[in-house]
């Protein structure tokens, strides 16, 4: 115990100070600080009565409330697929039309499963792409998550590089399959993560809870 607040900056130990002393420090998510009520150091990140100024920076802790449910990401989901099914309509080949065509009417060829199989490839490196691009942007999500004020965020609150980001949304392709299981576990989850958020080690949030 302590009586007052120790900071350590650039391996220097320096105190003691007031909570508004050192929140005028400016400290990052990884200073270390030894608060009054520990025995230990501390990340600042790991300290409740830093978590409000952290939030006014806009990072977003994950908790037991803020967690967002399976519904409003299933919501959210569909959004963006509408959007994307919208602007693929207007670039979709003739040719590619024609394939699927043929593949509901079961006369297609080995060449038509090749080229709709590369093209299916195609379109979701695309989506992959878009998310991407979007979850490491000040948006932290889809347009479909930021009509429906959801966020996603790394274990510390902070946004995503691209490269989690792009993890990330590589991994939707594991949590698509048997059935979508990876999807579903988001309800029976504590953390209401799905796979692609189990493998990243991100959450998605609602904004301002």
């Amino acid at each position: 115990m302590t009586d007052g607040y120790y900071i350590s900056i650039n391996d220097e130990e320096k105190g003691p100070f007031t909570l508004e002393e050192v929140l005028e420090m400016a400290p990052g998510l990884d200073t270390m600080v030894l608060s009054p009520q520990a025995e230990d150091w501390e990340r600042a990140a790991d300290l409740p009565e830093f978590f409000h100024y952290f939030e006014a920076q806009g990072i977003c802790f994950p908790t037991e409330d803020n967690l967002a449910s399976f519904w409003i990401r299933l919501l959210a989901y569909f959004i963006d697929y509408i959007l994307t099914s919208i602007v693929f309509s207007f670039f979709v080949p003739p040719t590619i039309l024609a394939i699927y065509k043929r593949l509901l009417n079961n006369t297609y060829t080995m060449g038509d499963v090749n080229t709709y199989s590369l093209f299916l490839l195609l379109t979701f490196i695309i989506v992959v792409f878009y998310n991407t691009v979007c979850e490491a942007s000040k948006m932290q999500g889809s347009i479909g998550k930021r009509v429906c004020g959801i966020v996603v965020v790394d274990a510390d609150g902070r946004r995503l590089s691209f490269m989690k980001a792009f993890f990330r949304n590589l991994g939707k392709f594991v949590s698509g399959t048997v059935l979508g299981i990876g999807y579903l576990a988001i309800l029976w989850d504590d953390h209401r993560q799905a796979w692609h958020d189990k493998f990243a080690k991100t959450y998605v949030l609602t904004r301002n809870r």
